[in-house]
Parts: structure tokens; C-alpha cells; sequence
């Protein structure tokens, strides 16, 4: 059974990852997936600036040991 489950999985390997692909890269692919990479970053530094305080609360009741009643929301 163990070795069942081994071969299926090395066969759909095989099966979705062919040696030889007839594709084409647009030249815009790159710019696309680099316009990708920094809008997720650039949304993430914005999502931390946004809760940045809610954050800092949860990372400062965690090292101090006592509870904040003064939480904003």
C-alpha cells in the first residue's frame, strides 16, 4: 500500500510535468510578474502601516505579561 500510493504520485509527476514544452514567453511576462511581486509587497507594508498600532498592542501584551484595557479598535 505504501509503495502504491509512491508510484501514483511519481506517475502524476510525470503526467503534469513534461520533459519538452512548446511554450512562449510574451516579452511583457517578466514586467508582469515583477508588477506582481512589488504590488504584494507594497500591500503589505501598506496593511502593516495601517494596523500598526493594533499590532504593536499585541506585541507589547505578549512581552510584558499584563493585559492593556486601553486597546483601540
Amino acid at each position: 500500500m505504501k509503495y502504491k500510493n509512491l508510484i501514483l504520485t511519481i506517475l502524476m509527476l510525470v503526467i503534469i510535468f513534461p520533459s519538452i514544452a512548446y511554450a512562449y514567453l510574451d516579452a511583457g511576462t517578466g514586467s508582469y510578474i515583477l508588477q506582481l511581486i512589488l504590488a504584494a509587497f507594497f500591500g503589505g507594508l501598506f496593511a502593516i502601516k495601517l494596523f500598526w498600532n493594533k499590532i504593536k498592542n499585541i506585541f507589547r501584551n505578549i512581552f510584558s505579561g499584563k493585559k492593556d484595557n486601553n486597546i483601540e479598535n
